[in-house]
């Protein structure tokens, strides 16, 4: 690997990587070879023209050939003589050519440049992840979830991996993808939701899944994705929702923490970022209290007795960020007319629920709630949500033979990694984005 060059002693070394640049002087040539770990260059003293009988100036006549010929993007693998020179801007060494290969050559018309739309950008995604920093954006999630992964199994979660066809709808039939399946019709999945919460009873304790959800919502803003990676967790024996959000809090400290540690000077390099870790506890507001310091701020909510809207999201974004210097901020206690039949509600006051979103950097990122346990109230929720408890069958069971109080959240992976990178839209960090008008690659 190119990374690996620089603690070597000078001598013969073979690299492999893509050609990024061809600088073709009359009496040298430069080239910048690229892998998934950095960048070299090589050089080769060029040979114009070589005598009849000259092999060796033939040799390198054919190299110096071979050379101007290179298309950006081609993959070569060079053998030749590593040397440490100060004077070399790019690490400091540079490899002389003895041999190239090219292994794989590519069309010398680059479909896509730096100032190619997102979208003809996305026709070639294979091609724009091949820049530095979009290899970085995926060795940063990557990082993130490894560091969830560890704060979960240290604090004795166990993981699962939850069904993706299902027989019924988990929350809104309103997005929900059809697909035959035998002789009737399935559902994908919008969340793990009902299956995370049968863990509950199971005895299991505390889970976590990391996993593709779907959602049928024709929505073309840049944080929504027809199917997206959903970062999950649920847990018993809570009193509240205040519960979740400290577990959700700690999550994401030891995720960007573990991010900062390992690529913020990289982060810093190739997105003008000084990432920062959160401090906890995390800014807490009432939906009622963030709504008046919104309206304060000269901004009204469109309807009153709904969410927030994105704007109103970067609105009380911008005032914690403001008077707490924080980026984060838990939005609670919303109202059970928005929330869905398994959120609980308040004790003495039913039109709340113990419900949260967290917001970073001026979108939410995630909902989090304590869930109704007890059979009865699950059910008359449910009817007050016009839904037949008929059509909840195998959920409601999970009721019915002792189910401790519990919790949990759902989070969209590429909203944090948009968010924690200052990025425009989740199809930067998408791996291969879906929305309602791109299947493809």
């Amino acid at each position: 690997m190119i990374k690996n060059l620089a603690p070597l002693p000078d001598g013969t070394v073979t690299v492999s990587g893509w050609v990024d640049t061809v600088r073709d002087q009359k009496k040298v040539q430069f080239v910048v070879l690229r892998d998934e770990s950095g960048a070299v260059q090589l050089v080769n003293p060029a040979t114009r023209e070589a005598e009849d009988g000259d092999a060796a100036g033939q040799e390198r006549l054919a190299l110096t050939e071979t050379i101007s010929g290179l298309a950006h993007g081609s993959f070569v693998t060079v053998t030749g003589e590593l040397k440490h020179d100060e004077r070399v801007k790019l690490g400091g060494i540079e490899v002389k050519i003895g041999s190239l290969e090219v292994v794989g050559e590519a069309l010398p018309e680059t479909p896509i440049a730096a100032d190619s739309s997102l979208d003809k950008r996305m026709d070639w995604r294979f091609l724009d992840l091949r820049t530095p920093k979009q290899n970085l954006i995926f060795r940063i999630q990557t990082t993130f979830e490894h560091a969830l992964r560890e704060y979960w199994i240290d604090n004795d979660f166990i993981e699962i991996h939850t069904p993706k066809l299902m027989a019924s709808a988990s929350e809104s039939r309103a997005e929900l993808f059809e697909v035959e399946y035998f002789d009737t019709t399935a559902y994908l999945a919008q969340s793990p939701q009902f299956f995370k919460q049968m863990a509950q009873p199971a005895g299991f304790g505390k889970v976590f899944e990391i996993g593709p959800a779907f959602r049928a919502d024709p929505s073309f803003t840049s944080r929504h994705a027809t199917e997206f990676t959903s970062v999950d967790a649920e847990i018993s024996w809570i009193d509240s929702h205040e519960d979740v959000m400290r577990l959700h809090e700690e999550l994401m400290v030891a995720g960007i923490s573990a991010v900062k540690a390992k690529h913020g000077e990289a982060i810093a390099e190739l997105f003008g970022i000084e990432l920062e870790v959160p401090t906890t506890p995390f800014p807490r507001i009432p939906l009622a209290e963030a709504k008046q310091i919104v309206a304060a701020r000269g901004y009204e909510i469109p309807r009153a007795d709904e969410d927030m809207d994105p704007e109103g999201e970067r609105q009380i974004a911008a005032h914690v960020k403001e008077t707490l210097g924080h980026d984060f901020v838990f939005i609670t206690d919303y109202a059970s007319s928005i929330r869905p039949f398994y959120h609980r509600r308040h004790d003495g006051d039913a039109t709340l629920t113990n419900s949260y979103d967290l917001i970073y950097n001026g979108v939410e990122i995630s909902t989090g709630a304590q869930r109704e346990h007890r059979i009865d109230v699950l059910v008359e929720q449910a009817k007050e949500k016009g839904i037949d408890p008929e059509e909840l069958g195998f959920y409601l069971d999970f009721f019915r033979y002792g189910v401790p109080s519990h919790g949990g959240f759902g989070m969209g992976l590429a909203r944090v990694l948009m968010l924690m990178l200052h990025e425009t839209s989740i199809r930067e960090v998408t791996y291969l984005f879906r929305g309602p008008t791109r299947l493809a690659p």
